[in-house]
């Protein structure tokens, strides 16, 4: 049989050209075996689009495998919660010097002093409020970042900067970003679920859960306890046998026609969208229905509370996450606070912070303990990463003629706890009066990285081309904050 060769083949029957080449090829194997260990080559993501949502491998080994973040909107206040500083109970009601005299809502007023009182929690000893005793309580099992900073002073683009990495609008949050990398271990359930706050969505609304330019497959599914997904289940006139001989029909008729249309993703992807909404059918109904929860686990979140309404609504949401964690669901995400309503509805104490946070505190501070007190006795904790956060800090000083302070993104604390975490740590500082990061200093791109990294993902190496540019969670920022691993 004849064969033609090409002119490069044609060159390896010579025997320099063929030894020359094989020492090229062979160095080229091995500079590609070192990349691949320093995690330095891009390996673009293989993704089936008839399974969006199927498990994919990480950069290198990770420390957890699912994500749950509790974000209370609004900007809970660092200086009522975890962040102690005894010099601004020593200044309280004298004038911050060098101060700026207008912050972001008007003329500043003077130095207030901590609205609650702060002790020592647990064999660290670590000065948290009174405000929040239940998480308090578990301080040892908590790492603080003091020393966070934000790019805006504004609620919705502050929002979008944490959990899409920018402040403007039409960015992927973080949860579609793990998402879209490592898929999920449950494909019943959707693989990334937002949770809203039973008073309502937070002030960016969507954009926390988006797919920005990501496909839309990987956006957040939201609901929560009081308001499940709309249209999931079909009309009371069809009945089940009915509905299932329909499914079923349907299931064929998109398999032949994926057959006479080989290759088209956007097609087989429609499918799969569709066919995951039929599995949920059946899984979201049952893993909504707390029901069958024993009563010592209500109590424990506050969901039986008869008195508090909204602390028992957001505690069953609470429990949902649970739920939705021990079913393997990739990222979970808890608001706590809703649209922004002169702080009555969120953590947005600009005129009676005190009046206010008596309000928010018992609210979110049993159920979300409970709910990583539940983590851990279920030994679901080992795997899953838990991110306690806000949109930014709030100023030392109250506002002028008024008892709330103002936005403050100069310097904020978050909480991790979980996979991969150290226990029982501080990392970071705000100045002695908790106006600014001094200490460590931390764009919130550095917890985007550790996130990543806890996950098996490089940051740098986690990216999509999108108008030119090679975009990440990150932007051209981050660093993994190493002080803060086990």
């Amino acid at each position: 049989m004849k064969h033609d060769l090409s002119n490069h083949g044609r060159s390896l029957l010579n025997r320099r050209d063929f030894l020359g080449q094989s020492a090229t090829g062979l160095g080229a194997i091995a500079l590609t075996s070192l990349l691949n260990k320093q995690s330095l080559l891009a390996d673009p993501l293989k993704i089936d689009p008839a399974r969006p949502h199927a498990a994919r491998l990480p950069h290198y080994p990770a420390k957890a495998k699912n994500v749950l973040v509790i974000f209370c909107a609004g900007a809970c206040s660092q200086l009522e919660t975890w962040d102690y500083k005894p010099e601004l109970i020593k200044h309280d009601g004298q004038p911050l010097k060098d101060g700026p005299p207008v912050t972001f809502q008007g003329p500043s007023g003077n130095l207030a002093r901590p609205q609650y009182e702060f002790r020592p929690y647990g064999q660290t000893g670590k000065m948290c409020s009174d405000m929040v005793p239940h998480l308090a309580s578990m301080a040892d099992d908590f790492a603080f970042i003091h020393s966070l900073t934000s790019k805006s002073n504004t609620h919705g683009p502050a929002e979008n900067y944490i959990s899409t990495g920018f402040a403007l609008d039409g960015f992927p949050s973080m949860g579609a970003w793990i998402t879209y990398a490592l898929g999920s271990e449950n494909e019943d359930l959707p693989a990334f679920v937002a949770i809203p706050d039973p008073r309502g969505v937070p002030q960016a609304s969507v954009n926390n859960w988006g797919p920005g330019f990501l496909p839309a497959v990987f956006q957040g599914t939201p609901f929560n306890s009081n308001q499940p997904i709309q249209n999931l289940q079909p009309p009371k006139s069809i009945s089940k046998k009915t509905d299932l001989a329909a499914r079923d029909l349907l299931k064929l008729l998109n398999d032949q026609h994926l057959e006479r249309n080989p290759g088209d993703a956007n097609l087989a992807a429609r499918i799969a969208s569709y066919e995951l909404a039929a599995r949920m059918q059946l899984s979201v109904p049952e893993i909504s229905d707390l029901s069958t929860e024993p009563k010592h686990i209500l109590n424990m979140y506050g969901a039986d509370d008869t008195k508090n309404e909204v602390k028992a609504d957001y505690a069953k949401n609470c429990i949902l996450a649970r739920r939705l964690i021990e079913k393997g669901v990739r990222f979970v995400q808890v608001f706590n606070g809703a649209y922004a309503t002169a702080g009555r509805l969120n953590w947005d104490g600009h005129q009676k912070l005190r009046e206010q946070y008596d309000v928010h505190g018992p609210i979110m501070d049993q159920p979300t303990a409970a709910l990583i007190r539940d983590l851990k006795q279920r030994g679901l904790l080992q795997d899953t990463l838990v991110l306690w956060c806000t949109e930014f800090g709030r100023m030392p000083m109250f506002q002028k003629g008024a008892k709330g302070r103002d936005h403050n993104p100069g310097g904020f604390t978050a909480v991790l706890t979980g996979a991969g975490i150290k226990s029982g740590v501080s990392h970071g500082a705000t100045d002695e009066l908790g106006f600014k990061a001094v200490e460590d200093v931390h764009p919130f791109h550095d917890l985007h990285a550790t996130l990543l990294h806890l996950l098996g993902l490089d940051h740098e190496n986690l990216t999509v081309l999108h108008n030119g540019f090679e975009r990440r969670l990150t932007d051209v920022h981050g660093h993994v904050i190493k002080e803060v691993l086990a």
